[in-house]
């Protein structure tokens, strides 16, 4: 339970597994609950969560189940699920990995920003997402996210917002 306005998890190294574990705080803090750096982190059968925020999700405190700094490679995130966050993740530049059998829910989507991840069987519950996988400028064309109506389909009807 996270009381505080700080940054839980700073994972940092090689190989690092944060499994099982649930998630949340007291007040909607504008951190991420989770940050990673450097290579071949699992983050696997996690519930990450945060309190209930008034208003449309506009409005929301910025708070994230996880944020990937740049250049975070080889990061596989599966079988969590997240809701009542502004975004399950920030995923930076230059980061790569895998996300893939999660749930996602009341949140403003996972946002990719010029990182590379394959997306596969994830899934979104009730309340919906505002968009359920966002594309920032500058992110690749090309696989793993074009074409977008396969990437929605491989990912239970994902709404994408494409800005690139």
């Amino acid at each position: 339970m996270l009381q505080a306005a700080v940054i839980p998890f700073l994972v940092t190294g090689s190989g690092v597994t944060i499994d099982g574990l649930t998630i949340t705080s007291n007040n909607p803090y504008a951190v991420e609950f989770i940050q990673f750096a450097g290579a071949n982190h699992r983050l696997t059968n996690n519930v990450i969560f945060g309190p209930p925020q008034a208003g449309p999700s506009t409005g929301w405190v910025v708070n994230r189940g996880f944020l990937t700094q740049g250049s975070v490679t080889n990061l596989i995130v599966r079988g969590n699920i997240f809701y009542s966050l502004r975004q399950p993740a920030y995923l930076n530049p230059n980061s790569t990995g895998t996300i893939m059998n999660n749930v996602a829910y009341n949140s403003r989507g996972y946002v990719v920003d010029r990182a590379i991840f394959v997306f596969s069987g994830n899934s979104w519950g009730i309340p919906e997402n505002a968009t359920d996988i966002a594309l920032l400028v500058g992110t690749v064309t090309g696989p793993p996210y074009d074409p977008l109506t396969e990437l929605s389909a491989n990912n239970n009807q994902a709404a994408i917002e494409d800005n690139r």
